[in-house]
């Protein structure tokens, strides 16, 4: 796969609106400034607000200052890079916009004396993805399946059978390989690690099975609320929002077998091979391998913070679930009985996002009791994020006479050992996409397969409303009935490693 990306124009549909002005462009620029975009370049935002080019790099330029990782912007280098930025006002709901959008990229095309790959962000709700999707076809503007893709943001539908029909109006007109579902989970640079751990280090392959391993964990915590979101949030739900794609994409990396090559489909096989291994649940057994909840007031931080039914947009008698703490199982040959425990909420303790794997306890303890009184099994704890990192779990005598044994760590933080920080997620997945490597991106089975293992778990929720939201305070990690569901097992949740791997942060 080339390293750098052929000429290319990226088109972004909601060219105007926050996901633009938060995330795509201010990755765009950080490209920019790390000499990863090809040259010609340009971006053509595309929204219904009026405003000139000039208008357009001006508000772009406020989200550069903002969310960049290079800080606010240098006037030299945004001055180079406003170059590339250009807009377009049009209705997406009108053909003559699509038109017109098809005479601009012709004559960008000409004027360089150059073909270049065109890129269709749908920066969009879900609602206008099929019709533009529809546009885009009619206007023939997605015709040359080699240089052209389009980037679907998540959600993939609200169900099984919205994600069918999504997938069956995009394939209307595009082939599957100028798809790109995007979740910008998987582009994380400690996600992409897991599968480095795994796969280029002998150490740890045989011990990555049913024998050694007695559970892996997930956590994915946020301290913040719904915010900006109550009037999406209310219709999703955590399980939609983050489990559906996330968390099981997480469980994926660390479950998948070892692939052949890292060609994109080969790793996309083998997730899929994953997702279709998971034991169904039952809809009657539902509350067996599930627990929802939903925050109520508290403090966070130390500040007074507001529970999930006085949100904005959110109904004040709101059934939807804020937390989901699930237990899954993959059967086959590698994970048999082994149990996945995946949880994720808002307004919990801190904010989190990591991997823990729990091994086997020793077949016998030949210590004296004196000397285990803090004895735990080894773990392996795989940081996502605040600060990326893995650590190693292990028993150590204590220095000093007499024989005690105490828990330690080792620790690796990525920041320490290459001394940068990563590029963000969708720097990661928007060069992918442009270089048209599809690895990182979710292909149409998985999402189906995604949508598959929580239908059981909607279908159950559905037919029993909760009585006891909001059963969990802000500022904590959850509902007790959370803990219970590894209780029964005779486990805990494994507590994160907030402030362990030199993070500045308070736990």
């Amino acid at each position: 796969m080339a390293t750098n990306p052929q000429p290319t124009i990226v088109i972004i549909f909601g060219g105007a609106g926050d996901l633009t002005h938060r995330k795509l462009v201010p990755a765009i620029y950080d490209l920019f400034l790390d000499e990863r975009l090809p040259a010609p370049f340009a971006v053509v935002g595309a929204d219904r607000v009026a405003m000139n080019d000039e208008a357009y790099r001006l508000e772009m330029r406020k989200g550069v200052d903002q969310f960049s990782r290079h800080g606010k912007t240098d006037d030299g280098a945004w001055s180079k890079f406003a170059s590339c930025l250009n807009y377009v006002a049009a209705d997406i709901m009108n053909p003559a916009s699509y038109a017109e959008l098809a005479q601009k990229l012709d004559g960008m095309d000409k004027g360089w004396k150059t073909e270049t790959n065109h890129l269709f962000y749908l920066a969009t709700s879900p609602a206008l993805m099929e019709k533009i999707n529809q546009q885009l076809g009619q206007a023939k503007l997605v015709a040359d399946r080699k240089r052209t893709r389009v980037v679907v943001e998540k959600p993939f539908g609200h169900d099984l059978a919205s994600a069918s029909q999504l997938d069956r109006d995009l394939t209307g007109c595009l082939a599957e390989a100028q798809i790109y579902r995007i979740d910008h989970y998987l582009g994380k640079e400690t996600v992409q690690n897991i599968l480095a751990l795994r796969f280029a280090n002998s150490l740890f392959e045989p011990i990555w099975n049913r024998r050694y391993i007695d559970n892996v964990q997930i956590t994915v915590a946020e301290e913040v609320g719904v915010e900006q979101r109550g009037g999406y949030y209310d219709h999703a739900g955590a399980l939609r929002d983050m489990i559906q794609n996330h968390l099981l994409q997480i469980l994926c990396c660390v479950a998948m077998e070892p692939p052949v090559s890292f060609e994109a489909n080969e790793i996309r096989n083998k997730k899929s091979d994953v997702l279709r291994a998971i034991r169904p649940i039952p809809p009657d057994q539902v509350s067996q391998y599930a627990v929802r909840g939903q925050y109520g007031p508290g403090y966070v931080r130390g500040k007074n913070v507001p529970g999930y039914r006085q949100e904005r947009d959110v109904a004040p008698n709101s059934c939807t679930e804020t937390y989901v703490a699930l237990k899954l199982f993959v059967d086959n040959w590698r994970w048999h009985d082994v149990p996945f425990y995946l949880r994720t909420g808002k307004r919990l303790a801190g904010r989190v996002s990591e991997v823990g794997i729990q091994f086997m306890p020793v077949p016998h303890r030949s210590f004296p009791p004196s000397a285990v009184t803090t004895w735990t099994p080894n773990r392996l704890v795989i940081r996502i994020q605040p600060q990326e990192g893995i650590l190693l779990g292990f028993q150590a005598k204590q220095p000093g006479a007499g024989l005690h044994l105490q828990p330690v760590d080792l620790r690796f933080s990525y920041e320490e050992a290459f001394h940068t920080s990563g590029p963000e997620a969708y720097e990661t997945l928007l060069l992918d996409a442009m270089l048209g490597d599809a690895t990182l991106f979710m292909r149409a089975d998985q999402v189906e397969a995604a949508w598959t293992v929580i239908t059981p778990i909607l279908e159950g929720w559905a037919g029993v409303k909760p009585t006891d939201f909001p059963n969990y305070a802000s500022g904590s990690w959850g509902p007790v009935p959370a803990d219970a569901l590894l209780a029964r097992d005779g486990r805990v949740w494994l507590p994160p490693t907030l402030n362990e791997t030199g993070s500045k942060e308070a736990s």
